[in-house]
Parts: C-alpha cells; sequence; structure tokens
C-alpha cells in the first residue's frame, strides 16, 4: 500500500508559478511510477506529466516546456514546477502511482492522493 499526500497548490495569476509536492509513505516509493494528473470543472481528469522509476519523463502537449517533474526517492517525494501558469491551468491536481504504463497511458495506477487545487487568475 501506498498513501500519497499533495500540496503546495493554492491561488496564483497568470504568469506565475507553483510548485506542486507529492509525497509518499507505506512502501517502496522507488519502484513505482508517479504522474500528476488534473481535473477541471466539467472536464474528464488528463495526465498532466510522469516519472518513472528510472527518471524518464512522459508530458501533456499543453504542458511541455511549461511544468517539470521530478522525483527525490530519498525523501519519498515527487515534485511538479508549474511555470508560466494560464487560466486554462486551474484545476485539482492529483498524485498517481503505480505501473508505468498505468500511470502514463492507461488512465492511472493503482494509488491516489485526495488532490491539492490550483486557481489561476486572469
Amino acid at each position: 500500500q501506498v498513501q500519497l499526500v499533495e500540496s503546495g497548490g493554492g491561488l496564483v495569476q497568470a504568469g506565475g508559478s507553483l510548485k506542486l509536492s507529492c509525497t509518499a509513505s507505506g512502501s517502496t516509493f522507488s519502484v513505482y511510477a508517479v504522474g500528476w494528473y488534473r481535473q477541471a470543472p466539467g472536464r474528464q481528469r488528463e495526465l498532466v506529466a510522469g516519472v518513472g522509476s528510472t527518471g524518464s519523463t512522459k508530458y501533456a502537449d499543453s504542458v511541455k516546456g511549461r511544468f517539470t517533474i521530478s522525483r527525490d526517492n530519498a525523501k519519498n517525494s515527487v515534485y511538479l514546477q508549474m511555470n508560466n501558469l494560464k487560466s486554462e491551468d486551474t484545476a485539482v491536481y492529483y498524485c498517481n502511482a503505480g505501473r508505468w504504463p498505468a500511470v502514463t497511458a492507461l488512465g492511472g495506477g493503482d494509488y491516489w492522493g485526495k488532490g491539492t487545487l490550483v486557481t489561476v487568475s486572469p
């Protein structure tokens, strides 16, 4: 079992930056791929970025060049640095962990956090 807790969300103006953190407990975190998903009101949940156990990464086209995902296995943590935020980035952001194919291509792995709200004002 893995428990995931997100933090770092908040209100920011367009063009600003935020850094989200996902901290895990309960199991061997380093073996899992970890992804950030988001869900905006009235929209389906979508993958924002994922990082594998070996450090490989995947990004949604909409965030390439603006967001960076990273992990620190010593701290059981994954981060999402979000720069040049846009109003369309407003959503609840969820941390997800599991096997790479599930996290990055199949809608999510086995473990989910409760989410953190990011609001970008125009």
